[in-house]
């Protein structure tokens, strides 16, 4: 089933990167379909949390998809050659967002090999941030499209992920961020 708008607009962004685990992640570019499990993820809890973006109501041209109304995508290049995907979540002018860090590929595989230049798909094809988007052919041009529309969307297909396959950790590469570096708000699902 494809969520819905509603579905992003929760005021709990913690426990929302936490239910995307073993949701379905699409792209229709240019009619050729992709997508996969989300199986890593990463919350970013708006003004308070010194790790975002946002932190201390800072608002860019960079950032400024992130205070939108939820159900919108927030891609941003890193190191000027890595498109990010984040889902925007809460209300309008709340900047919460999750990062996807990484997805499972289980639709259009060789098309991601075509993308990625890689000859086979491997278990870490698509774990880390950058590598989600280039699996699903995402650039800083789709920031700020719907996350329920028919270029990107994300499914439930019922999948329930164990409790204890769920990796509960601090984020990745947010060292600056002091004590907020430490929040446990980094989930990934880690069953064989």
């Amino acid at each position: 089933m494809k969520l819905t708008k509603e579905y992003f607009l929760t005021d709990d962004v913690v426990g929302f990167a936490r239910d995307l685990l073993g949701k379905y992640l699409f792209t229709d570019v240019d009619g050729q379909l992709s997508g996969g499990i989300i199986c890593e993820v990463e919350a970013y809890k708006g003004t308070m949390d010194r790790a975002s973006h946002a932190y201390g109501g800072r608002r860019t041209r960079r950032n400024e998809m992130m205070y939108h109304e939820g159900g919108v995508a927030y891609v941003y290049l890193c190191y000027g050659m890595h498109h990010l995907l984040n889902f925007v979540t809460n209300i309008d002018g709340i900047p919460d967002a999750v990062l996807i860090r990484g997805i499972m590929p289980t639709h259009g595989e060789e098309l991601m090999l075509q993308r990625t230049g890689k000859r086979k798909i491997t278990p870490d094809i698509g774990i880390g941030p950058g590598k989600v988007s280039k699996l699903l052919g995402l650039t800083v041009v789709d920031n700020g499209i719907s996350l329920c529309g028919d270029k990107l969307w994300i499914e439930d297909r019922g999948l329930v992920l164990p409790e204890d396959c769920i990796e509960i950790t601090p984020r990745i590469g947010v060292d600056y961020a002091g004590e907020d570096a430490l929040l446990p708000y980094r989930f990934a699902a880690r069953c064989q």
